[in-house]
């Protein structure tokens, strides 16, 4: 089953979403009530965005962020929106990286954020799917 950051923000009756031409970013948030997105992004970007944003929430990041906060906060987007089901499910078939981040309908920063974020555990099972792949299972 696939995250829903929309239904996520919905169920947050305290967070209210506006939309503003930034440059240079694509959202923000003040960690409590408040998010604003760049209109000009494509469905995945916009899903991507929406779900950092609400990481940040979720890790009650009210102030600037340093990079490691930043770093936990897009791993969490991340995890939230592909599960390692879905990523293995993707990464057998899928040649590279922008054709696996369309399939799961994210932005290629997203993804890169999960792989960057996997635990010892799926680490290995993505050795068990890269093994098997080579060997044409």
């Amino acid at each position: 089953m696939r995250f829903h950051p929309w239904r996520r923000l919905r169920a947050l009756r305290n967070v209210d979403l506006t939309w503003a031409r930034m440059d240079g970013v694509l959202g923000a948030t003040d960690g409590v009530c408040r998010i604003v997105m760049h209109p000009d992004q494509s469905q995945a970007q916009r899903r991507c965005t929406l779900a950092h944003e609400l990481a940040h929430v979720e890790l009650g990041h009210t102030g600037p962020v340093d990079a490691h906060d930043e770093r936990a906060t897009s791993q969490l987007a991340a995890r939230w929106l592909i599960t390692l089901e879905q990523l293995l499910d993707a990464l057998r078939w899928a040649d590279d990286l922008p054709t696996v981040a369309d399939e799961l309908w994210v932005d290629e920063p997203t993804l890169l954020a999960r792989l960057d974020g996997l635990t010892d555990a799926e680490r290995a099972a993505l050795m068990v799917l890269w093994q098997e792949v080579e060997r044409g299972c």
